[in-house]
């Protein structure tokens, strides 16, 4: 558990000293929002009599094998989170950055583009994970983003790929197959699409990370973690759960906010100013 008085002190004395903030975000902040957690039981997919989980269908492998599948998938996943609004928790990360200016980095593992619609600005947020919103050619003619077409219809559970989906879904420059704009499980972090060195970089000059509902389960968040910790960043974990980074807050003299993020970076926030 917290100090609050500690951590308030300690958040104050940072920001008086004209310190750097990372705020590193999962899937937490945008399931207040209404999204379901990637490994929940919304995560998985029927493709024929098979039921695919998550880390299946997430994967380039998958994509090679049943690409109209794959996209079905994310398209069902892009209604979702186009049905949501950003909540109490974006909103005050977007008045962090603003209060904190080059100060400030946001690091993102969600592909909701929820921080965005509620105002961080693309610049100071990095999607490690991608976003659902843009696809990319998949025989990687080029390396530009596009976004989805309009064409493209969100699609319900069970729905199929129209003709129409299949010639919007295509990439602009060569004419080929595009795919979505994401890390697949089988894949690996780079610079240019997934800001993996400049993630690295940020951990390495904070003076607070500030973690919000990860669970910790995949590789360059958790570097992130270390990294800074290791450099003597102050860590502060929000979050409903114990989890890694409460684990890892905790044991290096950092705090544990248990709650909703809704609840707890407002009050974050206040101690900013």
């Amino acid at each position: 558990m917290h100090d609050s008085q500690s951590m308030e002190e300690a958040v104050r004395c940072i920001i008086r000293e004209q310190g750097r903030v990372v705020v590193l975000t999962g899937a937490g902040i945008s399931a207040e929002s209404g999204i379901p957690t990637f490994r929940g039981p919304e995560g998985y997919w029927t493709v024929g009599s098979t039921e695919y989980r998550p880390e299946e269908m997430a994967t380039h492998a998958m994509f090679l094998r049943n690409p109209d599948d794959v996209w079905q998938w994310y398209l069902y996943r892009l209604g979702v989170c186009r049905a949501a609004e950003p909540n109490d928790g974006h909103r005050a990360v977007v008045a962090m950055e603003e209060e904190l200016g080059d100060r400030f980095t946001l690091i993102t593992q969600n592909v909701d583009g929820l921080h965005l619609r509620a105002g961080s600005s693309p610049e100071r947020t990095y999607q490690i994970h991608g976003n659902i919103d843009f696809m990319r050619c998949a025989g990687e003619c080029c390396r530009e983003l596009f976004p989805l077409p309009d064409a493209v219809s969100v699609k319900s559970k069970g729905d199929s790929l129209a003709d129409e989906d299949r010639a919007a879904l295509r990439c602009p420059r060569c004419g080929g197959r595009s795919r979505p704009h994401v890390l697949w499980f089988d894949e690996c972090y780079d610079e240019e699409h997934f800001r993996f060195e400049s993630s690295i970089r940020v951990a390495a000059e904070a003076d607070l990370l500030l973690s919000v509902g990860t669970s910790g389960a995949t590789n360059l968040p958790m570097q992130v973690g270390h990294i800074a910790s290791s450099r003597g960043a102050l860590l502060v974990d929000v979050n409903p759960n114990r989890n890694p980074f409460a684990q890892m807050a905790e044991s290096a003299g950092g705090f544990f906010c248990e709650g909703a993020s809704g609840e707890w970076l407002p009050r974050i926030l206040e101690l900013l100013r």
